[in-house]
């Protein structure tokens, strides 16, 4: 049982967790590699499968920092493309390069609005009351932006994002230093904190950080996956644990 006698904090992921936002992620990977697949086809003649926004979403981007998740889903096709810069246009044909194109389909997609998880919201409300510290960690530099639509900011007292583990110099999951951070600033040990996921690095990550409980949420019937790389317990509904 998760009691405020066995612990003392929750460190809960953004996407996929708490908002919505993680269909539209897979829209805006999927719409970024398509059409950068369709185009390398057409000029190499190579046979390239055209990204799945399921499978190839939770394998290689989910919850993995922007540039990360470009370079990883690449790789898997055996496509080598220069670093860039982060400065580098949404245009040029760099890991940095696709990976701002794909920021810039998100940003299209978010101004339709966002929305979260009721059952989140309620069990981070309850766990609120029982005396409970709270984190939100993201691995994307547009957490601030995302939390403040979605009206849930301020719900939290630590908020650990992209922006910070560029700041901080860490790597992304599935490394567990984004939850450690969190625990950190929270004031609280890894092992008196539980870790919220719905992703595949994420619960690695926090089963790597040694953290209390690591619980995955299954939003899309990935639970036997969940519990393969590190999850506890899995949940359809936060509201069960």
């Amino acid at each position: 049982m998760i009691t405020s006698r066995r612990f003392d904090a929750a460190i809960l992921d953004m996407d996929g967790v708490i908002t919505q936002t993680a269909v539209l992620h897979a829209q805006a990977w999927k719409q970024m590699f398509d059409r950068f697949l369709a185009a390398r086809a057409e000029r190499t003649g190579e046979k390239l499968a055209p990204f799945d926004a399921d499978t190839d979403y939770r394998r290689y981007v989910d919850g993995k920092p922007r540039y990360d998740g470009v370079r990883s889903f690449l790789e898997s096709h055996g496509i080598r493309l220069p670093e860039g810069d982060p400065d580098d246009p949404p245009d040029a044909e760099t890991i940095c390069g696709l990976g701002n194109r794909k920021n810039v389909l998100f940003h299209e997609l978010l101004r339709e609005g966002i929305a979260v998880y009721e059952d989140t919201m309620e069990q981070v409300r309850r766990w609120k009351q029982q005396g409970f510290k709270l984190a939100v960690i993201s691995s994307s530099r547009n957490a601030t932006d995302v939390l403040t639509a979605a009206g849930v900011l301020e719900e939290f007292d630590v908020k650990i994002d992209g922006n910070d583990l560029n700041r901080l110099q860490l790597p992304g999951k599935p490394a567990p230093e984004m939850f450690l951070q969190a625990a950190a600033d929270l004031g609280v040990p890894p092992a008196r904190a539980i870790v919220v996921e719905d992703a595949l690095s994420g619960v690695e990550a926090g089963r790597a950080g040694g953290f209390g409980l690591v619980v995955g949420v299954t939003r899309n019937g990935n639970g036997d996956a969940l519990l393969r790389h590190g999850a506890d317990v899995v949940v359809a509904d936060l509201r069960d644990v």
